[in-house]
């Protein structure tokens, strides 16, 4: 069965926009080993339009480099990778596809036989959408130990609650706390007076 699963970088805040200055001073082994495990055994990487530029904006010049970071490099050229967009501009990169309706496409993507696992890497939009539309199998948050103070964060203050159910989770010697969750329902409807009892000194 297809897993839909999605890896993001987040600031003690909930900022899930990457700014170099608060997230490379915590980028170690660590963290590099959690990023190589959700790439990984994955078949599609489902990227929206931002984040498709940025990597393409970077990682093929990495690959021709030959540098240290060249294959993981090789890695991300080498997905198929589907792509959020309404435009119809050349996006420059190889074994890219595009769409204009990224929900409907995930939900094909699942009716595809031999995909074990799309990972949507970053897209904050894309895992908005996802979460909303019951899409999302899995979120892998690596959560900084910094409030990032701006920037557009995961979680609307205009949204619904979305309650998850925690799988794993691990802290990095620098902070980092990697957390894996399941979106999930709410485990019961208790309201003050269910667990007033449970105060301290009840």
């Amino acid at each position: 069965m297809t897993k839909i699963i999605s890896t993001l970088f987040i600031s003690l805040d909930g900022v899930a926009e990457i700014d170099p200055a608060w997230h490379f001073p915590y980028f170690d082994d660590h963290m590099g080993a959690a990023v190589d495990e959700d790439y990984t055994g994955t078949d599609v990487l489902v990227l929206g339009r931002v984040t498709y530029d940025s990597f393409a904006g970077a990682w093929p010049d990495r690959e021709s480099a030959g540098e240290v970071d060249a294959p993981f490099a090789k890695r991300l050229g080498e997905m198929r990778k589907v792509v959020a967009t309404r435009g119809d501009q050349e996006l420059g990169w190889r074994n890219v596809e595009r769409t204009d309706d990224v929900v409907a496409t995930v939900k094909e993507l699942r009716t595809q036989p031999g995909l074990e696992k799309v990972l949507v890497a970053g897209s904050i939009s894309i895992v908005q959408q996802l979460l909303a539309a019951g899409q999302l199998d899995e979120l892998h948050l690596l959560v900084h130990p910094v409030a990032a103070r701006h920037g557009r964060r995961l979680f609307d203050d205009d949204a619904a609650p979305q309650p998850l159910t925690l799988l794993g989770s691990a802290v990095f010697p620098t902070g980092v706390v990697r957390l894996i969750y399941a979106p999930s329902d709410f485990p019961n409807s208790a309201t003050y007076d269910d667990v007033k009892d449970m105060t301290p000194d009840a």
